[in-house]
C-alpha cells in the first residue's frame, strides 16, 4: 500500500516549494520526492475537504516582502492556484482550517497577529477578523520584541487555541459563523516557556503543549465547560545535560492517546512520552533524527510509521513504531528532501 505527504518547505536555498514523497507501507520505504507546485517558502500546508490546500506564502518585488497565503485547487493532478492573499511584511507561521464553518486561521509570528478568513464557495478568502495581544513578553531575547504566536488551531469543542511564544500564554476564544473572535480565557506558562504548539486529548480532557524555547511539554487540564486550560505537569525534552541549543517544534499524539511526540532542532531527536489515563508523562525514548534541525514530522495512516523531515540538511528520515511502547525504530535515512518544514497527509 503507498501513502502520499504534502511536504512544505523553506525556499532559501534549493527547495522550489511544495513538494510530495510516497510511502510504500509494506516495505516500509519512502520513495518519489516529487515537486508539486510553486510557493515562497511554503512552511506550512492546510489541508480543506473540498480538495483545496491553504499554503504559506512570502513573495519579495523590488525589494519588499509581502506574506500570506496562496490557494491551490489540487482536484486534478497538476495543483491549480486559485488566489493569493497577501500583505506587506512576514508570512504567517500556521495556518489551519476550520471546516464547519469555513473558515481559515493564521497565526502570524513575526507580526504578532492572529487572523481569520471565510471561505467562499469557490475556495477564495476574504478576511473577517484580527486579533493582537499586548500583554507582557517573557524574558528570553526571542521574546523580546513582542507577541508571537505560533500556532492557531481548533480545540476539540471547536474554540481557537493560539499559543504565543512571546507572551508565555495560551489563549482561547469562542468563533461566531462570521468568523469574529472573542476572548475566553488565558493560561500563563512559566517564564521563558515559549509556547509553540498543542494538541488536545479529548477523551482525557487534556492538553500537551510544546514550549520552543523551555524545552519543556506541558500536560494541562482542559475544563471544555469553561474554555479553560490549567498546567498540572511539564516534562523535559531533551537530556538534564543537554547545554548547546535547543528549539523543541512538533508535537504528536497518538490516536489511542498513549504516546506523545515531540522534536528537537539542536538536539536533532524525537522525544516519546508514554501518557498515562490522567495524561501524564513519562519519557520512553529518545532518537536521533539523522539529520539536522527536525521542524516537523507526522504519523502514516495506521500509525506503524513516523516520517521527519530535517531542514537543514534536506533529508527525511522513516521510522516504523511499535504501537504497545510507543518506541521508534529508524527503518530509512538520507531521503531526499529540500529543505523540509512541514509534513501533511494527503488523504
Amino acid at each position: 500500500m503507498t501513502e502520499d505527504f504534502y511536504i512544505g518547505t523553506y525556499t532559501k536555498r534549493i527547495s522550489r516549494g511544495i513538494y510530495r514523497v510516497s510511502l510504500d507501507t509494506k516495505t516500509p520505504k519512502l520513495t518519489d520526492c516529487e515537486w508539486l507546485a510553486s510557493a515562497g517558502s511554503p512552511t506550512y500546508i492546510a489541508k480543506a475537504a473540498e480538495k483545496r490546500l491553504y499554503v504559506i506564502n512570502k513573495k519579495e518585488t523590488d525589494g519588499q516582502t509581502q506574506g500570506g497565503l496562496i490557494i491551490y485547487d489540487v482536484s486534478e493532478e497538476k495543483p491549480r492556484a486559485i488566489q493569493q492573499v497577501l500583505e506587506h511584511g512576514a508570512s504567517p507561521a500556521y495556518v489551519a482550517v476550520d471546516e464547519d464553518r469555513q473558515l481559515v486561521y493564521t497565526a502570524n509570528y513575526h507580526k504578532g497577529l492572529v487572523d481569520v478568513y471565510a471561505i467562499a464557495d469557490d475556495g477564495t478568502l476574504t478576511e473577517t477578523d484580527e486579533v493582537h495581544d499586548d500583554d507582557p513578553v517573557g524574558p528570553a531575547p526571542e521574546q523580546a520584541d513582542g507577541a508571537h504566536p505560533h500556532f492557531a488551531n481548533l480545540t476539540p469543542d471547536k474554540r481557537l487555541v493560539v499559543c504565543d511564544l512571546g507572551t508565555d500564554k495560551v489563549y482561547i476564544y469562542d468563533v461566531s459563523a462570521a468568523g469574529k473572535l472573542t476572548p475566553v480565557s488565558q493560561v500563563a506558562l512559566p517564564a521563558g516557556y515559549g509556547p509553540r504548539h498543542i494538541v488536545f486529548d479529548d477523551k482525557k480532557g487534556v492538553a500537551y503543549l510544546v514550549g520552543e524555547l523551555s524545552s519543556n511539554v506541558a500536560t494541562l487540564d482542559y475544563d471544555a465547560a469553561a474554555g479553560k486550560l490549567t498546567v498540572k505537569q511539564i516534562s523535559h525534552t531533551i537530556p538534564d545535560d543537554w547545554t548547546a541549543h535547543n528549539g523543541s517544534a512538533a508535537i504528536r499524539l497518538s490516536q489511542d492517546g498513549r504516546f506523545v511526540y515531540v522534536s528537537n532542532r539542536g538536539h536533532n531527536s524525537i522525544t516519546v512520552f508514554a501518557a498515562d489515563d490522567e495524561g501524564k508523562l513519562t519519557t520512553v525514548q529518545r532518537i536521533s533524527t539523522e539529520g539536522d534541525f527536525p521542524r516537523d514530522f507526522n504519523l502514516n495512516a495506521d500509525e506503524s510509521c513516523l516520517i521527519v523531515v530535517n531542514q537543514n540538511s534536506d533529508n527525511a528520515t522513516l521510522y516504523t513504531r511499535d504501537a504497545t511502547s510507543g518506541k521508534l525504530t529508524m527503518v530509512q535515512k538520507d531521503f531526499m528532501v529540500p529543505e523540509g518544514v512541514c509534513v501533511v497527509p494527503v488523504k
